[in-house]
């Protein structure tokens, strides 16, 4: 027994170490920082590269890691990007980290190769030792995590309580504003902040490796895991993280000494165990002190005043009257519409594969416009929305194929059942802010996916439960033709919602929730009527997917993937039906280019590059590609119109 307790406090150490470094920039910074998992993964890879493909020396290769590559991977990040965040939505921060998340591991991917690794060395030189310690066996391995953990908590307090800089890093979460004023530079407080941030997600990388592999999933599920402690210590206790994180480590191990080794069951409740205490202290959290409130705000007045400032206002040298014309004109509807128009034109200007991959695309769009409306329309972050499309489809494919029944039929009853479980997640979320229901919906999918979608009866990773196309849609030409027809339907629904009487309460409240209660308007109906919709959307989507693919396999519907998705739609713009369907075509087409028209395994890399780095034009570009584009145009027009008039 002592040797699972010694195995889960070293788990728990990672843990730890994970959770100190997403408090540590959510509490400087306020971003939670949504790639730290692959950070870990990009320094974990490097560290094994140097160490085992190169044979470099252990030693160095752990300095070079830890004490030059994370840190330096920190300050570039926020050099690039995170500096960019502190005064964006939380739906921007969550976004534009996303991308760092599915941009990272491409690279890594391309610099170091893509060895397969179960297992990595770690900071132990081999043949690791190992003592018996109370009849329990301690590695040095072990020993190596808990001092690092000590020396990370112990030296960040003193630092933090005791020292000038600590007191300096307060002020700055204080008020970045009155720190600049009182002569401290907030760049570099910041720089060093991220420094450390990357210097922790090394540590966790490296230190996992024997134990789990270097792999994404391992890495995501270990940032999963450190999610779990920071909830549990409301996103700012550092000590209560790491406690937390301690006692899941523990609780992990002692769950495989007591349950069946080798048991499928007993694996799926230890990954589920992270997920069980994030949930457990939510609801702690809302029953004993009710709403769980917004996100802290970073600065005071003055730094609101400060981003009103420069972020707010109108376009200078549009006088009103232009403005009115602009609106009239719209030369952004201009731009949505006509590449939309091309885009329906898709079916008809390829074949064979590459047909196949639009109408697959379509397919996918489908399910984004559930983001565009419970994300875009609603302003509710939710990261599940993949699972509702996971559940719509397979509830399809299992009425079609095995029920008989017709497939535009069981689709639509698919989508049906979806609107309960969204109406239940919006009622479970209603009171949290939007961070929180990122976290919790994100854990929702990811229970899902542990739990249900393992199941040996879905079939996962071996094509799923069969589903059958309909009978006038039986080749890719005519499937690509009515998957347009029902984007088009879902997408006029959308766009009449939004013009509705409903759709401009809605708006309401997405724009200032106070503001709508003093209208008499009631948030809760509109929200939870809102995700009902999105769900059944979702859930319709899914069975659209299942229908190309003839099957629903659960691993397409991974709930880090539905991040991804979520991801590539904002790059392109929430709210745009172009965007939705330009989106779904790209990311089908995007890897199919490169794998067809390239050689060598670093190019098939270059599209997740990419995406990721379109999510991170959040950063300068909260509105999105489409978006974009269209106040160029406007610009362009009404720009030349007012320096002719000025000429005159």
């Amino acid at each position: 027994m002592l040797t699972y307790v010694f195995m889960g406090l070293a788990f728990g150490a990672i843990y730890a170490l994970a959770a100190a470094g997403l408090v540590v920039t959510y509490q400087s910074a306020g971003i939670l920082n949504f790639a730290f998992g692959s950070m870990a993964y990009f320094v974990a890879m490097f560290f094994y590269w140097e160490n085992q493909t190169q044979g470099w020396n252990l030693a160095l290769s752990a300095v070079l890691a830890l004490a030059v590559v994370a840190p330096l991977l920190g300050i570039l990040l926020y050099l690039l990007v995170f500096r960019f965040l502190r005064a964006r939505p939380t739906l921007v921060k969550v976004i534009a980290s996303v991308g760092v998340s599915v941009a990272l591991p491409a690279v890594a991917l391309m610099l170091f190769g893509n060895p397969t690794i179960s297992q990595a060395p770690g900071l132990a030189p081999a043949p690791v030792a190992h003592w018996n310690v109370l009849g329990g066996t301690l590695t040095l391995d072990q020993v190596i995590t808990y001092a690092f953990l000590i020396v990370v908590v112990g030296g960040g307090t003193a630092v933090m309580r005791f020292t000038d800089v600590g007191l300096k890093i307060r002020a700055l979460v204080n008020s970045e504003a009155l720190t600049s004023l009182s002569g401290v530079n907030p760049g570099r407080l910041s720089l060093g902040v991220w420094a450390v941030s990357g210097l922790l997600a090394g540590a966790a990388g490296v230190m996992a490796g024997p134990t789990t592999g270097v792999s994404v999933s391992a890495m995501l599920m270990l940032m999963a895991s450190a999610f779990a402690a920071v909830v549990a210590a409301r996103l700012s206790n550092l000590a209560g993280a790491v406690a937390v994180a301690l006692l899941m480590g523990v609780v992990s191990d002692a769950i495989q000494y007591w349950l069946p080794a080798n048991s499928l069951a007993t694996a799926d409740i230890v990954q589920c165990v992270p997920i069980a205490v994030m949930l457990v202290f939510l609801l702690y959290y809302l029953i004993r002190g009710g709403p769980l409130g917004q996100e802290s705000r970073q600065g005071g007045a003055l730094d609101a005043a400060i981003r009103a400032d420069s972020g707010g206002g109108t376009r200078a040298g549009f006088p009103d009257a232009v403005g009115r014309l602009a609106r009239w004109y719209a030369p952004e509807r201009i731009v949505s519409v006509l590449p939309l128009l091309f885009l329906l034109c898709l079916p008809e200007l390829f074949s064979g594969w590459w047909l196949g991959l639009v109408a697959r695309g379509v397919a996918l769009a489908v399910i984004f416009l559930s983001f565009s409306l419970v994300t875009g329309d609603g302003g509710m972050i939710w990261l599940c929305q993949i699972t509702f499309a996971a559940g719509g489809g397979l509830i399809a494919a299992e009425l079609s194929f095995n029920q008989g029944m017709n497939p535009l039929a069981a689709a639509v009853i698919g989508g049906a059942v979806m609107i309960p479980a969204g109406v239940l997640i919006g009622a479970l979320t209603i009171r949290l802010g939007d961070l929180y229901v990122a976290l919790v919906t994100l854990t929702f999918g990811l229970l899902v996916d542990q739990v249900i979608f393992t199941q040996q009866q879905f079939h996962p990773g071996m094509g799923g439960v069969a589903m059958n196309r309909p009978v006038f849609a039986a080749t890719d030409q005519d499937f690509a033709n009515f998957a347009l027809v029902v984007f088009l339907i879902v997408g006029l629904f959308v766009v009449n919602l939004r013009r509705s009487s409903s759709g401009l309460a809605v708006a309401a409240v997405r724009w200032s929730e106070p503001a709508a209660r003093t209208l008499g308007l009631n948030i809760v109906r509109l929200k939870l009527v809102l995700a009902g919709i999105a769900a059944f959307v979702a859930g319709l989507g899914g069975a659209m997917l299942s229908m190309y693919d003839l099957g629903n396999d659960p691993v397409t519907y991974a709930t880090f993937n539905g991040v991804i998705w979520l991801a590539v739609l904002v790059t392109n713009g929430l709210r745009s039906l172009t965007a939705a369907l330009l989106a779904g075509v790209l990311f089908m087409v995007l890897p199919a280019v490169f794998s067809t028209y390239t050689t060598g395994q670093a190019w098939l890399q270059v599209p997740s590059v990419l995406f990721g780095l379109g999510a991170l034009g959040l950063a300068v570009n909260p509105g999105g590609v489409v978006s974009m584009q269209a106040r160029l145009l406007r610009d362009l027009i009404f720009g030349r119109r007012l320096k002719t008039g000025a000429g005159q």
